[in-house]
């Protein structure tokens, strides 16, 4: 599959639909991105309006995948508005790519221009959580290292409880 990485410059109301497309299918597919079932189109929407108001103020950053249709097909976000004595950090959060299109290199493709875009944009530290295998199979091969881990931290989409990991990036 053919794709290329793009950080937004802007999120109009097309892009928020099909980001939050995403995020329906990574929760029908039970990934632990802060949402539970049942996942509707309204609770998908309503993150996405309220990030795209975040990123409005330049809180927080965005790249997304996109198919040679211009589709989007996956995404991940870098928050960078923090507390003042956490200026040189941020938060990666919501790497998600579409399940029709993984296992293709996206997700790492996206974890690296959040990376670099984070380090260009003053980040020195970045950090993210995670409940999923996968996940953190991908981090550790991109050299993040694992802080801890708390057990029972959240619920899976389907209401289980499921162990939450830590993992730091340093930036140079």
């Amino acid at each position: 599959m053919n794709y290329t990485i793009k950080a937004l410059s802007y999120l109009d109301e097309s892009a928020v639909q099909a980001l939050s497309a995403i995020l329906i299918d990574a929760v029908t597919h039970g990934a632990s991105v802060g949402f539970i079932e049942p996942m509707t189109t309204e609770k998908a929407l309503q993150y996405w309006q309220h990030a795209a108001a975040s990123f409005a103020r330049q809180e927080r950053l965005i790249w997304v995948a996109v198919d040679t249709q211009n589709k989007i097909i996956g995404t991940v976000t870098v928050v960078v508005n923090l507390p003042e004595n956490q200026a040189h950090r941020g938060d990666l959060i919501k790497l998600l790519v579409h399940s029709g299109a993984r296992q293709q290199g996206i997700g790492q493709a996206l974890m690296k221009a959040a990376e670099q875009g984070a380090y260009e944009a003053g980040k020195t530290l970045l950090v993210l959580d995670t409940a999923g295998e996968e996940a953190s199979r991908l981090y550790q091969r991109l050299q993040w290292r694992k802080a801890g881990m708390i057990p029972d931290y959240a619920m899976f989409p389907d209401h289980s409880l499921g162990a939450t990991h830590y993992y730091y990036k340093i930036l140079a």
